[in-house]
């Protein structure tokens, strides 16, 4: 298997694996029950039981929340893997460049969110989150800008982020939207904790596309 096929593999599995953390977390809830509206992403990883969070103050008991924790660590592994295993592939030019670091940012603030529960270590879990909000969701637009020409390898997989350019757009737009309406505490009807999802999310999606995308370009090639 080539290394291209296998950065294409990493960010595929990113996605459903954290998806599958938050849903499976969230079914060992019981004093409360876990409310995807309501509950904050990190909330499924605290490592203690109580009331939490004094601006917007909810119970919090997730018996779980080593599961949650190692997925994340487990996706920023896995989409740093994906940027460094596939470099070549992503292209060439500075869209380029600067989306791969981009990324990779988003990958570190996976890892400081893993490494470190929100009711443990808040400072180094914010700075995870705002890496996230922030790096994660700039590198799509970012990547909206990679052209076609001159930015293929010999494999012929140079071309991956130039052909999902709509989905650059489309999930870079709702995560930097979704983000800065989480930030200012405006849900629009889907409850804090949905829209932290609408901010969160978009990243994973599209990282599984361009994943995608590699692992058929690699089945080309050969």
């Amino acid at each position: 298997m080539t290394t291209n096929r296998l950065g294409g593999l990493c960010w595929l599995l990113a996605g459903p694996l954290f998806l599958a953390a938050n849903l499976v977390t969230g079914l060992g809830w019981r004093r409360p029950p876990y409310d995807w509206t309501q509950h904050n992403i990190s909330d499924l990883g605290n490592v203690t039981c109580g009331r939490w969070d004094t601006t917007r103050p909810r119970e919090v008991c997730s018996p779980w929340h080593l599961l949650l924790n190692s997925a994340a660590v487990t996706t920023g592994i896995l989409l740093a893997l994906g940027v460094l295993l596939a470099w070549s592939a992503l292209g060439r030019g500075t869209a380029v460049r600067v989306t791969r670091w981009l990324v990779l940012g988003a990958a570190g603030g996976y890892l400081l969110v893993g490494l470190f529960p929100a009711d443990a270590h808040e400072n180094a879990h914010v700075l995870g989150a705002l890496l996230i909000f922030g790096s994660g969701n700039l590198a799509m637009p970012v990547a909206a800008l990679v052209r076609r020409s001159g930015e293929g390898d010999p494999g012929g997989g140079g071309a991956a982020l130039a052909a999902v350019r709509w989905a650059s757009v489309t999930f870079g737009l709702l995560g930097l939207v979704g983000t800065a309406l989480f930030l200012a505490q405006v849900d629009l009807g889907f409850g804090v904790g949905g829209m932290e999802r609408v901010a969160v999310f978009p990243l994973l999606g599209w990282a599984a596309i361009v994943g995608a995308r590699l692992l058929r370009s690699a089945d080309r090639s050969r």
